[in-house]
């Protein structure tokens, strides 16, 4: 049996746990929260395990029986195991059941020990040995109270998707009237708390809001995940040292927050729990077909971004602060994005696949590789009555761009010098790279290049729900402003900066092709797509092809029956 939990209980019971019971008023309504709570996920697998996950309330920890079956009738239990729901992590269960079949379909399910049962999960082990095709599910940025979470629910009625990536921000930490304002949030998808999330209570409440959405459930209860945070997991532009969005004198000791943050995320997420000195970043095996090397750019390595704000504090010459802040901040060798293990550790894993005889490496990470510049159009595209803040720092984002410099530091931008080198890392492996990117809410298609030589391409997500360019050029044809940033950036070949979606990447030994689902909207509850744009890339090449387009079409249909 699965229980529906009100958000009212999780405006009154917290974190669910027992230090709930503590709070004024929070007994009755963590009394009426009993079962399982959140449906069911798996993720990580391996070509014989896959973790498991649930959430099972109860007065005290419960153990639970998992199982796992190649029929949904469960007339043959293949696997499982027993694990404890535990209150001290706030009841959730996760085991890894191992000794499975390669390249295999799985149902599993929790059985709690008054006979009560969780929601079916449907899960896969991953191939070994010759592997013709692989999909990806790609997703990223997902804002609950900006619209509905309408990627996931199309992506989870489809029957073609064989491994999810989430590549970051699933969820925010902003409290209300934020990001989104109360006039762009949309009508019953606000969170709890209410109020940015800090404590240790405040993240489990937060992630208990989010896993209530059913769209969410529904993706995690159809296929496995591969995850990794971004920055709004902890706070905004979050770096190993701090984050944009903390402030110590209100908000308390960073390092302090960052544990819990990830303490909460291992919590509520299908992924391992790690013991100490254990390494954030890992690989997984697609048979001969792919190596999938998924790191970690916030908390391990990042140096703090750097800032155009500094080549505007001085007065003076603009165009000479500009020149020499690009030439001693932006291009310092020593500001890196990974740190030295991690950077090492990649390009082994280049050379390591591609000695392997794997077709293609995919590099799965948080934020876009690819270098962007703003447009000289820009200027145009800013209404004259828009807030000063807005002209303002789109004068800036102009006059750097005429500096040879980008307008976004928080992404791979602002740390070119380490960009080049594990760029160049790759071609000395001589790796079919693929690297796939959330984080900046549209969609782009960039050849990536290292000392003017191709080094890769890059398929970079559009967000599920989080606004992309066009809250900025609101008055502007998306078509123009795509044109425009194309035209500007030479790299770029493809862009799309006013849909909400998701990519599906299908692997082949013949190709690599990412299709960009433009979901038609995320302002109500509808799995209607308004089209889906696809690149692909082929072995050796490095770089992206002649492109191809559909609309909606009885092969979608088809893949979801």
């Amino acid at each position: 049996m699965t229980m529906t939990i009100d958000r009212r209980l999780l405006i009154k019971a917290g974190t669910f746990g027992l230090a709930a019971l503590s709070l004024p008023g929070a007994a009755l309504a963590f009394a009426s929260a009993r079962g399982f709570t959140h449906g069911v996920a798996s993720g990580e697998p391996s070509t014989d395990s896959v973790l498991l996950w649930t959430r099972y309330v109860a007065d005290n920890d419960a153990r639970l029986t998992a199982e796992l079956s190649a029929t949904p009738d469960f007339a043959k239990v293949v696997g499982g195991g027993s694990v404890t729901a535990s209150g001290a992590r706030d009841h959730i269960a996760k085991i890894t059941v191992r000794d499975l079949k390669p390249g295999s379909w799985y149902y599993y399910r929790f059985v709690a020990s008054d006979g009560k049962k969780s929601p079916i999960g449907r899960t896969r082990t991953l191939p070994r040995g010759e592997t013709g095709a692989f999909n990806l599910g790609v997703f990223s940025c997902s804002n609950l109270p900006f619209g509905w979470f309408n990627a996931y629910g199309h992506a989870a009625a489809r029957k073609d998707i064989d491994l999810a990536l989430h590549l970051g921000d699933y969820i925010y930490e902003y409290g209300p009237d934020v990001y989104p304002t109360r006039g762009q949030a949309l009508a019953g998808r606000m969170v709890q708390p209410d109020h940015e999330m800090v404590t240790l209570a405040d993240y489990r409440l937060r992630y208990a809001s989010y896993r209530l959405d059913p769209d969410l459930q529904a993706l995690h209860q159809s296929v496995p995940m591969i995850a990794m945070w971004d920055d709004h997991e902890i706070a905004n532009d979050a770096w190993k040292g701090g984050a944009q969005n903390h402030q110590d004198a209100t908000e308390g000791d960073y390092a302090t927050r960052r544990r819990i943050a990830e303490q909460v995320y291992r919590e509520w997420m299908p992924v391992a729990d790690l013991t100490p000195g254990d390494a954030l970043w890992t690989s997984y095996q697609i048979g001969n077909l792919a190596t999938i090397i998924r790191t970690e750019s916030r908390l391990s390595g990042r140096d703090k971004p750097a800032e155009l704000a500094e080549a505007f504090a001085g007065g003076g010459d603009l165009a000479k602060a500009l020149a020499k802040f690009r030439d001693e901040t932006w291009m310092d060798p020593s500001r890196h994005m990974l740190g030295d293990d991690q950077a090492r550790w990649l390009g082994e894993q280049f050379k390591a696949s591609k000695a392997s005889g794997t077709r293609w490496q995919i590099w799965a990470q948080q934020c876009v590789m690819g270098s962007l510049k703003l447009p000289v159009e820009t200027a145009q595209w800013v209404p004259k009555d828009a807030p000063e803040i807005v002209r303002t720092r789109s004068a800036a984002g102009l006059a750097a761009s005429k500096a040879g410099l980008p307008f976004n530091m928080d992404a791979w931008d602002g740390y070119p010098v380490q960009r080049e080198a594990l760029l160049k890392s790759a071609q000395a492996a001589d790796a079919d790279l693929v690297v796939l990117s959330g984080d900046s809410h549209n969609g782009w298609g960039f050849d990536l290049a290292a000392d003017g030589k191709p080094a890769g391409v890059e398929f970079a997500g559009h967000s599920v729900s989080s606004p992309g360019f066009e809250s900025y050029a609101p008055t502007v044809s998306p078509k123009d402003v795509a044109g425009a940033l194309i035209r500007g950036n030479p790299q770029l070949k493809w862009a799309d900066t006013s849909s909400r979606g998701y990519m599906t990447v299908n692997l082949t030994q013949e190709r690599a092709t990412a299709n960009w689902h433009a979901m038609r909207t995320i302002r109500e509850h509808t799995l209607d797509l308004a089209g889906t744009e696809s690149r692909s890339v082929l072995p050796g090449r490095k770089v992206l092809a002649e492109p191809g387009w559909s609309r909606w079409s009885p092969s979608d249909a088809a893949a979801m029956a």
